[in-house]
């Protein structure tokens, strides 16, 4: 139980504010079990079945009741697409693909696959109504404690780093071992309509057709949106081509579901059960959310302006392709746009063939870019004037926390975090004198206010947000894009000498490079991944005693507010770094690792 308690007593703790009195009560019960009752060893999904037995008065009903809790105590995620699921998650746990181990429960009519990965919550949901799952874990959603992704550590037969068409791949994967083992077991795999569009999705069904498997059962969550609407239907035409056998069913009727998807698997043979769904907006808004303020954009969303300034400066050409990303990155009603729909990889690929003059943005995001490295390096070989917009989510979602630093590492790319629009500017005109190299800017999505200065002169160096005191100087901070804004706010009334870069590999000038050498402690921070990212770049290139402080681990799934403190990244915390980096100044110069 100890495992349990380290996991989700604290965010439980800090959700408290936000609860009802009856969820009150029920946590704080839970929380006494996890400090005190029995701390014996198990699985994480089983120590849960137990606290849930020991604690077992419901608070909802309804698993739909219990959505719309989780995610108004998290204040985020993605509700309408767990409801338009909802049905579906019903269904299978009513044909028994569900246990109470969860979908790896070893029994039931078929192997269940949950290739729609971020409906998770729809399945704890569910869990929780049915008493197999208690409810403090519930009010941890995206806190740290419950991810909204599926993962074998919580009951789920398969894992997701993201939550796009792999499913699928891992579907197909597990229906071809079972089918060559000589195994009689069928796959069932829950994909959504958007996530179809994925290549990979492609791929997987078309080797299940040229292998032969008889084994799989694709249900399809078809609620004709992906973030934004889809283009068009899900093609069932495409899916019998593949699958032979297309059904279709209301899937807004768990019984109609459980009826076709039951069927289906009576009878031998591959399938496909397309589910007629309705979904709301993409991500989670808490009631009278619309009728308040609207909330300064994030960085990110302010792209869209950024780029209608430069064409209208400039007079560029400019084509703009974005896989369903149009929203986030505020290109609406800004520029002219292609949505390519959660098609990644196309979406890099429709920039191979463009005129050599236009300007080619592709609007993307961490986990996508992740996706589409084969096209990227394709593109940035082979494309001139290109720019990759990639969107940086310290949310939910999130992307690897070196996904910045591997950009960097792609034949013939520039890598550049601006925090202002003058940064934005400079890394597009960059990109007009050398358009060559594929100019990668990461588009952080927070809202923060900009620092003083800017390296818009010259983006490729840095500037002094605290300037040097003169000779002598014995401490300093260099920063990297958005780490820079919070180091600034830390160092407001301390006065470190604090060197802000917008590029990722900067071109430090000989008079920083020397008050830089000159001190004995030397600071870098950085939010994109410690290991092989910026501070250990600078030491590599020009042989600095650079201490790093960075992310030492994977973002984890948690909202940025939580991030911030997990890291080490809030002004507070690094306020204490700064002020420790002053008092211990005159002990000698620092290890190389910090």
């Amino acid at each position: 139980m100890n495992a349990l308690r380290d996991r989700f007593a604290g965010p439980a703790r800090a959700a408290l504010a936000r609860l009802t009195t009856d969820e009150t009560a029920v946590v704080q019960r839970e929380l006494a079990e996890l400090e005190h009752g029995d701390q014996g060893g198990g699985s994480l999904l089983e120590g849960l079945r137990k606290l849930a037995a020991r604690v077992p008065e419901r608070l909802y009903t309804d698993s739909a009741d219990v959505l719309l809790r989780m995610h108004e105590i998290a204040g985020s995620g993605n509700h309408q697409s767990n409801l338009s699921s909802l049905p579906l998650v019903r269904a299978c746990f009513a044909l028994g693909l569900v246990g109470d181990g969860g979908a790896d429960s070893g029994g039931g009519p078929a192997e269940l696959i949950v290739g729609r990965g971020h409906i998770a919550p729809a399945f704890y949901a569910e869990h929780y109504v049915r008493g197999t799952l208690p409810f403090t874990p519930l009010a941890a959603l995206h806190q740290g404690g419950l991810t909204g992704v599926v993962h074998r550590d919580l009951g789920f037969r398969n894992t997701m780093r993201y939550s796009l068409g792999v499913g699928v791949a891992q579907a197909v994967s597990l229906a071809w071992d079972l089918a060559r083992r000589g195994e009689d077991r069928t796959v069932v795999c829950l994909a959504g309509d958007g996530e179809l569009h994925e290549g990979v999705a492609f791929e997987a069904l078309r080797f299940a057709h040229d292998m032969g498997l008889t084994n799989l059962v694709l249900v399809v969550d078809a609620n004709a949106k992906g973030i934004e609407p889809l283009a068009k239907p899900v093609s069932t035409g495409y899916l019998g081509a593949y699958l032979g056998r297309v059904v279709e069913a209301d899937g807004r009727d768990e019984h109609a579901v459980a009826e076709a998807l039951g069927a289906l698997l009576a009878v031998p043979g591959s399938a496909a059960l397309v589910c007629r769904t309705h979904k709301g907006d993409h991500s989670f808004k808490p009631a009278g959310a619309a009728a308040a303020a609207p909330a300064r954009p994030t960085f990110a969303a302010t792209a869209g302006h950024m780029l209608a300034a430069h064409q209208e400066r400039t007079g560029r050409d400019l084509a703009v392709f974005t896989p369903d990303m149009a929203a986030r990155f505020g290109l609406r009603g800004r520029v002219p746009y292609t949505n390519t729909g959660l098609a990644e990889t196309l979406t890099v690929g429709m920039t191979l063939s463009l005129p050599a003059d236009t300007l080619k943005v592709v609007a993307t995001d961490a986990m996508y870019y992740m996706d589409s490295l084969s096209m990227l390096t394709e593109a940035t070989t082979s494309v001139r004037n290109l720019l990759v917009l990639a969107g940086r989510s310290w949310g939910a979602w999130g992307g690897a926390h070196n996904a910045t630093n591997l950009l960097g590492l792609l034949l013939r790319t520039r890598v550049h975090e601006p925090v202002t629009a003058g940064e934005f500017a400079a890394c597009l005109d960059r990109l007009g004198r050398d358009p060559a190299t594929a100019h990668v800017v990461s588009m952080v999505d927070a809202r923060f206010d900009p620092p003083s200065r800017d390296c818009s002169a010259d983006i490729d160096g840095a500037v002094w947000l605290t300037p040097p005191g003169g000779a002598g100087t014995e401490a300093a901070v260099v920063t990297f894009g958005y780490a820079s804004v919070l180091v600034d706010q830390a160092n407001r009334d301390l006065g470190v000498p604090h060197l802000h870069c917008a590029a990722l590999a900067p071109r430090l000038a000989p008079a920083d490079l020397a008050v830089l050498r000159g001190c004995r402690r030397l600071l870098s921070v950085e939010y994109n991944g410690a290991r092989g990212g910026f501070g250990e770049w600078l030491r590599a290139e020009y042989l600095l005693p650079v201490e790093v402080h960075g992310v030492r681990r994977d973002i984890a799934n948690q909202v940025h507010a939580r991030q911030l403190p997990l890291h080490g990244m809030t002004p507070t915390a690094l306020r204490e770094r700064l002020a420790a980096l002053l008092k211990s100044r005159e002990a000698g110069r620092a290890p190389a690792h910090a």
